[in-house]
């Protein structure tokens, strides 16, 4: 009953009355220390009071039990060293890491946790000491590996066209050789072992991804931008087309360029997931995948609508008309893919001008042109602006908590002797098993003076307000007569609790 009530305590708006709630809960527990403490039992999902407090984004309840944690080493006027416990927040041997939980919650409260005392701090350490090396190494290796594949795909083994031309729009020239003569040259053997290379990255992605998509689930695993969600799905669905394309090498089935291409495309788009591991190139990384899956997701409705209301009239249009004159529209499919460039401008509107075109390709070209270019293509790049604005104001707690993130991510991968556990055991200062974080504060004496000027300031116009206030209830005048002197009473005493504010601010100094 205890345990439910701190968890209880931790979701109160009212942060104040809870810490002190908390407190006096705590002062009748037993076992204060040790496994049977309240503080240290979960609820049903796995969380602590301390790991909610968290997930809530609640920082005045996560200051104040840090507060609790924290042991004074030594202080020399000033200068202070504190060692603050670490053992629930650092990620290195917890299971459900306090740090993934921050990052994963869908409450931006939370992620301003990462800007407090001790965890800004032990973010820190570990991102410069180990995170930061081992993820451009991870880049230049991935990029290295990318290099390779690609050289695979450039240099496949194709062998001159014998059948015979059975349309006069057929133009392939070379064709796939079958397995027995895709490795025969010294070439081929060289080629092989970069195939060779390129399966074993794609057998090793899959054996990395799909233990955590078992352990966090798949909705949550895919759909946390800030974990890199859309990118799990661009690398596990790439190594699944090297995995398709290998297959069709080795049963000399045709048409391997499908999976190939595919594989090529989000390879190298995968390349941006790294972009994270830098300050200034990580939050463009956030609003690319918020304009993909927000915005040019709804867009893609729309524009499908008038892609297939267009590319059916002009296929129409064109069905009885010469097609070597004018091919682009010579079937349906062709239509589509005409109608889709001419949507994005990418092409003009096609005329051949040595023949007569049909009269209403005219008018559904006006038509086209008017809702396509100048109405949806503006409206577009209105949804970009907003949502580039949006996450303008908040890339660097974005940026903090991909940070994060990764550093979670490349401890959970990489083996323990490779990544040391950060932080200081307690048994180095008697303080039993638990680890934790030295941090060196030094104390600003005229910070200090400032904070309590402001709070004496803050009183002054509390008292001034409420004398007004009593005022303005014990007059009897009229609604529109209450709220003009509440004006010029709050303008009066914010001026004069100001102006002696400012007399005692030149006075001490």
């Amino acid at each position: 009953i205890g345990n439910t009530v701190l968890h209880i305590l931790v979701l109160q708006p009212n942060k104040t009355f809870a810490c002190h709630m908390y407190s006096l809960i705590l002062s009748y527990d037993r076992n204060k220390e040790g496994p049977g403490s309240l503080e240290l039992i979960p609820n049903n999902e796995g969380l602590s009071p301390f790991k909610l407090a968290g997930v809530e984004g609640n920082t005045v309840m996560f200051q104040y039990l840090m507060q609790k944690r924290k042991q004074n080493l030594w202080s020399f006027g000033p200068l202070s060293t504190v060692l603050y416990d670490i053992t629930e927040i650092d990620s290195w041997a917890e299971d459900q890491s306090f740090l993934e939980l921050i990052v994963s919650t869908k409450k931006r409260e939370a992620r301003q946790i990462l800007d407090l005392t001790p965890v800004k701090e032990l973010v820190s350490l570990k991102w410069n000491m180990y995170g930061r090396p081992y993820f451009c190494f991870l880049a230049l290796f991935y990029i290295l590996y990318m290099v390779c594949f690609t050289m695979c795909c450039v240099y496949r083994p194709l062998k001159p066209r014998t059948g015979n031309r059975t349309s006069s729009r057929d133009n392939t020239v070379y064709v796939q050789k079958m397995l027995q003569e895709s490795y025969v040259t010294y070439e081929d053997e060289l080629r092989l072992v970069g195939e060779l290379i390129t399966v074993i990255g794609a057998v090793v992605i899959l054996v990395l991804e799909i233990p955590d998509i078992l352990r966090v689930g798949a909705a949550k695993y895919f759909g946390q931008t800030i974990l890199g969600g859309p990118f799990h799905i661009i690398v596990i669905t790439y190594a699944c087309m090297i995995l398709v394309t290998m297959v069709m090498r080795l049963t000399s089935t045709t048409g391997e360029v499908v999976p190939m291409s595919f594989a090529l495309v989000l390879g190298w788009c995968n390349v941006m997931y790294f972009a994270r591991g830098f300050q200034m190139l990580g939050p463009f990384t956030i609003m690319i995948q918020k304009m993909i899956f927000g915005d040019l997701m709804r867009f893609c409705w729309l524009m499908a609508v008038v892609i297939l209301g267009f590319a059916s009239a002009f296929y129409i249009i064109f069905q009885t008309e010469n097609p070597e004159n004018l091919g682009q529209f010579y079937n349906y499919p062709m239509s589509l893919f005409t109608t889709f460039e001419l949507f994005l401008t990418i092409i003009d509107g096609p005329a051949n001008y040595d023949v007569d075109l049909p009269f209403m390709y005219s008018v559904v070209y006006f038509a086209f042109a008017i809702i396509a270019t100048l109405l949806m293509l503006n409206l577009l790049i209105a949804m970009m602006g907003d949502t580039h604005w949006r996450v303008a104001h908040e890339q660097d707690e974005l940026w903090r908590a991909q940070v994060v993130a990764t550093t979670v991510m490349l401890e959970r991968k990489l083996p323990r002797c490779l990544w040391p556990r950060s932080g200081i055991c307690g048994r180095e200062f008697g303080l039993g098993d638990r680890w934790y974080l030295r941090i060196e504060d030094r104390v600003d004496p005229n910070k200090h003076k400032m904070m309590r000027y402001t709070e004496a300031f803050k009183v002054q116009d509390r008292d001034n307000y409420d004398k007004g206030s009593e005022k303005l209830e014990t007059n009897g005048d009229t609604l529109c007569k209450k709220e003009m002197s509440a004006l010029s009473v709050s303008r009066s005493t914010s001026r004069t609790s100001s102006h002696r504010g400012w007399e005692i601010l030149r006075r001490n100094t």
